[in-house]
């Protein structure tokens, strides 16, 4: 009798650890971009803490449905050196919708795009990608591009510091 018992308890112990109880976990603010990263929320928040931090906003705008915002943040996410060097020098922020400083869309509304602004609150508009009608989007295969653009950011706070 005893071993039906201990029978019965271990049986339901197994078939219970089978099931999967899963919580429904917020969405970080990373949105998938980079767990690692300290990234802000808002584009006001972005502003501030450039300030304080007294180091270049990187934003990037883009959006859940757009395969192309999907194949640059999956890109963006396993590039150790920007995961890095977006951590430890940039405020970072990505945004899914639009902000309503129209000097965060130079030439137009379009994802994906990355913009960067420097301590001074300058957008830096030189900073571009390789596409002449998009100036401000990347591709997959543009990680080396950015990455030259993140490091062209960093001189710019230098450069205006020594001023």
């Amino acid at each position: 009798m005893l071993r039906c018992v201990v029978f019965a308890l271990l049986l339901g112990v197994c078939a219970g650890s089978g099931k999967q109880q899963t919580k429904a976990t917020p969405q970080s603010l990373s949105r998938g971009w980079g767990d690692g990263i300290r990234w802000v929320k808002t584009y006001k928040e972005g502003l501030s803490e450039m300030v304080k931090r007294k180091k270049p906003l990187m934003v990037i705008h883009h959006q859940d449905i757009c395969p192309h915002s999907q194949a640059l943040k999956k890109a963006f996410a396993a590039d150790k050196s920007i995961q890095k060097m977006a951590e430890k020098d940039f405020v970072m922020l990505n945004l899914l919708n639009e902000t309503a400083d129209e000097r965060m869309a130079p030439d137009g509304h379009y994802t994906p795009r990355i913009l960067f602004l420097d301590q001074y609150n300058t957008v830096r508009t030189e900073l571009v990608g390789k596409f002449p009608t998009h100036l401000y989007t990347y591709e997959p295969a543009d990680m080396a591009l950015l990455t030259q653009n993140m490091k062209k950011a960093l001189k710019v706070r230098a450069k205006k510091a020594e001023l």
